[in-house]
């Protein structure tokens, strides 16, 4: 007969924190976010150690290589998505382990013939504001002169205006031979008042730029979450089909933690696809397994060796596997009965294996009630998909800014392989759905102000660190009337715009 559990299981949105003792030291400047990403033994530190306890969901729709940088720049971690081909993948890992290191390949390329107007869609597309003009438009092509901001003006100039005619050509800027170290070529920035620093080989042809912000914000990101060559951590997603090929690939371009992406993890798929890595790199390589939702798939994937296990089945706001399938449970149940199974874990083992609450984050405070209740970070999607980092398009719909966002179960993604079971090669149902969000500005920003929340309501728990929240932390179910009275009632409000006088 099956097996019933006759208690519900709850949201985050059902729980509150009570309030615990504060002392005069219990300020958010004092506040640390450091939080393990991978196992390690009692007595030991985790191999990788983060900042801050936030890490991006393996999706097509959030985690690129520009987001990757950015978050890495705040302390975070980003999972480059697995959907899609292993030398596409590789490429991005490479792009984002290769940017903090001061060289940046040219995100943005032009030829003269082009037009201000191709110029304008790709500040629009991805943000940069330089843009190098080569002979055949592509980042490694000879280099005949860049376009910045000060070149052009979009309210004077025709959009047909070829870009030969308003950039800055060759002659006229800055140049470094390829070679050049890092300190020299600041020096050269700051000798020359530049903005940017092209890098050339003896034939012309461009290799990287130096920028002076990678400089400056050096200096503004004391947070960044870096390895042992300075160059910014980053994380890659992997599945239980090709992991044979894609594995060695992404351990050359640079990942410092893998991930396997999948719906559900409690399979003998994750347990081989483990077992090869451990044969082949032992624990050299980093990987994550997941999703489980209970103290079973935990203990499996923990006895297998993942060095991180995630938590969550249908949470996501794009997910719609409960809907489809009927498998699941509420995100704050299942994380408190994984996380009690990881200290008992570590209590017999020694091994303490972090775990990744991954979905039902809606609100800020979900994070710091994630953490309260045993997750050592959280991995999200919608979050991150509102920024100017993320790989989507801006849309403007009636006049208000959105980001698409889509997920890896959607027809959009056809990631089947997330949602392998063994079958054909094919994705037989959605399990998530293809939408939009609003649009949110930058990534660091909203990840300053979202964390500027979860460090004041751990002061107001009397916690400093995230296991002293975990120790001291008290939590009430709250029922639906508790909900309601949490929010503004009862009062007409006013409208939140500025008159014009």
């Amino acid at each position: 007969m099956a097996i019933f559990i006759n208690e519900p299981s709850h949201t985050f949105n059902e729980y509150l924190l009570i309030p615990g003792y504060s002392s005069s030291q219990c300020i958010p400047a004092n506040v640390s976010l450091k939080t393990p990403l991978v196992k390690f033994k009692k007595g030991e530190e985790s191999a990788i150690t983060m900042n801050i306890p936030m890490v991006s969901a393996i999706m097509q729709s959030v985690s690129g290589d520009r987001l990757a940088v950015a978050l890495a720049t705040e302390g975070g971690v980003s999972f480059i998505y697995g959907s899609q081909t292993i030398e596409d993948e590789a490429a991005m890992v490479s792009r984002a382990k290769n940017y903090k290191a001061g060289f940046v390949v040219s995100g943005s390329n032009v030829t003269p013939d082009s037009t201000l107007a191709d110029v304008v869609a790709l500040k629009e597309q991805n943000g940069y504001s330089t843009v190098a003009v080569t002979d055949d438009g592509t980042a490694n092509g000879k280099l005949l002169g860049i376009v910045t901001s000060r070149d052009y003006r979009v309210s004077r100039m025709e959009l047909s205006t070829k870009v030969s005619e308003f950039m800055t050509p060759l002659e006229k800027l800055v140049t470094a031979p390829e070679g050049t170290t890092l300190k020299i070529a600041n020096d050269i920035i700051w000798d020359n008042k530049l903005n940017s620093l092209p890098i050339v080989n003896s034939e012309g042809k461009l290799c990287y730029f130096v920028f002076r912000k990678d400089y400056d914000m050096h200096k503004q990101n004391p947070n960044e979450l870096l390895d042992a060559d300075k160059r910014y951590v980053v994380g890659a997603g992997i599945n239980t089909r090709d992991y044979a090929e894609r594995v060695p690939a992404l351990v050359e371009a640079g990942a410092d933690v893998l991930c396997i992406d999948s719906s559900e993890g409690f399979s003998e798929w994750q347990k081989l696809t483990i077992q090869w890595i451990r044969e082949r790199y032992g624990d050299t390589v980093k990987v994550g397994a997941g999703n489980v939702v209970d103290a079973d798939g935990f203990r499996f994937l923990a006895d297998c060796g993942a060095d991180f296990i995630k938590v969550g089945i249908g949470g996501g706001s794009i997910c719609i596997t409960r809907e489809t399938k009927g498998i699941g449970r509420g995100q704050a149940t299942a994380l408190i009965e994984v996380c009690k199974a990881r200290d008992e874990y570590f209590k017999e083992t020694g091994v303490y294996v972090p775990v990744c609450s991954d979905g039902g984050i809606v609100y800020d405070h979900h994070i710091t009630l994630a953490l309260a209740m045993g997750a050592d970070f959280v991995m999200l999607g919608r979050y991150f998909a509102r920024f100017d980092e993320s790989p989507t398009n801006k849309v403007n719909i009636g006049g208000t800014y959105y980001k698409e966002y889509w997920g890896e179960g959607s027809s959009r993604a056809r990631n089947w392989m997330r949602y392998d079971l063994g079958g054909d090669k094919k994705l037989s149902f959605e399990e998530g759905v293809d939408s939009y969000v609003p649009y949110a500005g930058t990534l660091k920003d909203n990840v300053a102000l979202t964390l500027s929340k979860v460090k004041s309501t751990m002061c107001n728990c009397g916690a400093l660190t995230i296991p002293e929240l975990q120790q001291k932390a008290k939590l009430t179910l709250v029922s639906s009337t508790s909900i309601v009275e949490g929010g503004a009632h009862d009062v007409i409000q006013k409208e939140k715009t500025t008159a014009i006088k």
